[in-house]
């Protein structure tokens, strides 16, 4: 029995479609993980895409010059709050299939960000030294992020003067209230995935280390590292 066109096309487009849901059922259980394991919230948010040579992104909010596609919450589509269960979830993002999955800073936790390369040796000094570490979270464009407790972003600037780290010119910034984190797996600005240096878990997630903690390491080793891992 041979195939016609149509019903290649049919079947390419039954493909697509078992694809698309099996993708959306994969993101509402990674929301639900967050909100009912972590106790995180979760925003949906925009999605990026990159066009031809020049490298030109379009975001899916639909603002032709959108000045963070694909890193931004979908205004129209409400957050999924801390402690959502899997059918709360699934039905949330039934509403906005193929969002991305935002976490809102601020809340649960802040976020120490520094170079990729820099975050790695750091995570060998803090592990060797016994000191406790929350999840630590990669970007495709090459940052870690230290997920720490709230209030980091407004203990920095005096955590770094007491350290004598202030005037350093370190590549060593801090996420507070207002911003948002794409968390793994989803797509960063269409960069690539987001991925978990060291996942969340069950003692990690809900109580993160206090930012006094790491501040000093994290400021170490990027100011050895210099040049070659701090921007």
């Amino acid at each position: 029995m041979g195939f016609t066109i149509g019903g290649i096309r049919d079947m390419r487009s039954g493909t697509r479609r078992r694809a698309r849901a099996t993708g959306c059922a994969m993101t509402a259980m990674t929301v639900a993980e967050y909100t009912g394991l972590w106790g995180w919230d979760v925003a949906p948010g925009a999605r990026a895409s990159r066009h031809g040579s020049d490298g030109r992104t379009d975001c899916s909010c639909g603002v032709a010059d959108c000045p963070s596609p694909g890193a931004h919450p979908l205004r129209f589509a409400p957050p999924v709050a801390a402690g959502a269960t899997l059918d709360e979830a699934t039905a949330a993002w039934a509403e906005v299939p193929g969002a991305a999955v935002l976490l809102p800073v601020g809340r649960a936790f802040e976020v120490l960000e520094v170079a990729e390369p820099a975050g790695l040796h750091a995570l060998v000094r803090l592990e060797r030294m016994g000191l406790p570490l929350g999840p630590v979270a990669a970007t495709p464009h090459g940052r870690a992020l230290f997920f720490v407790a709230p209030g980091a972003a407004a203990e920095l600037p005096a955590l770094l003067y007491r350290m004598g780290w202030d005037d350093a010119g370190l590549d060593l910034r801090c996420l507070g209230p207002g911003e948002y984190v794409t968390a793994p797996p989803s797509d960063l600005g269409g960069l690539g995935p987001m991925r978990w240096l060291r996942p969340p878990t069950l003692d990690t997630a809900g109580c993160p280390p206090q930012a006094r903690l790491l501040v000093g390491t994290l400021a170490y080793v990027c100011h050895r590292a210099g040049s070659r891992f701090c921007a």
